[in-house]
């Protein structure tokens, strides 16, 4: 492949920055231009028993994709319906409690306005998002939201660009107003995610991920040789101290090199109490990961001990065990 010179380069950066300018712009006007009629239409959904249905061809229907599944993601049942598919029998999907989202810029989509006759004889609301409000989509509808855009950010202003992000905009602020009028929480966000990272730590206890299997753990008069081979031998980068049940302290394999660089030829006459950290911090089995993070960041450690009920220690979790 040929590197692009110098001037080719310039011009490809000055090309992305003019269509990321104007579809700023873009947003920016549809800030602005906000209005009741975006009040209604989120308090038709909120209104609604059923479920959001958003429908819409080509490019606004990949864009009816990505807002359907945000507004399921986030407190609002919605699915994404082609209107293609409805208008060949697909209709039946549609319940008399659901609302319906129609995206079509133009707001004279063939196949959007095929079923809007159903829409309106079957009693379902409908929410149009156009560029045109004095459009067949907009005049049928009962709440039209307005993406007009003043030009698209393809350097032929022919492609969907700008219009296409103010689609999104427009589904995300849906989204986000539903949100704070359902008291969306992020356990609720979680309950809905758990296979993603945040789902994982709200959801999930100390106990579903600590180790709790050959835990390194030492006497008290531990000698500096086989504490090294201990904490080399349990993986975890520490060893735990245990008077029988009782915890003692912890060492771990950063407190062994300051001891041996300040020790030198005397480390090894050493006890694991002698550079043990007493009072480690402890957590129950039973708390969710969040918890186990919170307390690993607020006392800026990598490493908590888990112990029942009694104070003895049933296992070890890391932070890795927590950002898996």
């Amino acid at each position: 492949m040929t590197e692009m010179t110098d001037t080719q380069k310039t011009q490809v950066l000055a090309v992305a920055r003019k269509a990321l300018h104007t579809e700023m712009l873009s947003l920016k006007h549809l800030e602005e231009s906000l209005d009741d009629s975006f009040v209604r239409a989120v308090e038709l959904i909120l209104a609604s028993r059923g479920k959001c249905i958003v429908t819409g061809m080509g490019k606004s229907g990949l864009v009816g994709r990505k807002i359907a599944a945000t507004l399921a993601s986030t407190g609002t049942p919605s699915f994404f319906l082609h209107p293609g598919e409805a208008f060949h029998g697909d209709l039946g999907m549609i319940s008399k409690e659901d609302i319906i989202l129609a995206l079509s810029y133009s707001g004279e989509t063939d196949e959007i306005l095929k079923i809007v006759p159903f829409i309106h004889a079957n009693g379902n609301h409908l929410v149009s998002m156009t560029g045109n409000p004095e459009s067949a989509l907009a005049k049928n509808s009962d709440v039209h939201l307005n993406v007009r855009v003043e030009e698209e950010a393809c350097i032929l202003h022919l492609a969907p660009t700008s219009s296409t992000t103010a689609q999104i905009a427009m589904g995300d602020a849906l989204a986000v107003s539903l949100m704070q009028l359902r008291g969306f929480t992020s356990v609720d966000f979680a309950r809905l995610h758990p296979g993603g990272s945040l789902g994982r730590r709200l959801l999930m206890t100390v106990g579903n991920v600590m180790r709790d299997h050959d835990l390194p753990v030492v006497a008290p008069d531990c000698p500096a040789t086989e504490m090294i081979h201990a904490i080399s031998k349990g993986g975890l980068g520490l060893i735990v101290i245990c008077e029988g049940d009782r915890i003692e302290g912890i060492v771990t394999d950063g407190d062994v090199r300051r001891a041996m660089e300040r020790l030198r030829g005397e480390f090894f006459n050493i006890k694991a109490m002698d550079i043990a950290t007493p009072h480690p911090k402890t957590i129950a089995p039973t708390e969710k990961l969040i918890e186990a993070e919170k307390m690993m960041t607020r006392n800026k450690v990598t490493s908590l001990l888990v112990t029942d009920e009694a104070g003895k220690l049933v296992g070890v979790i890391q932070i890795y065990d927590i950002k898996l």
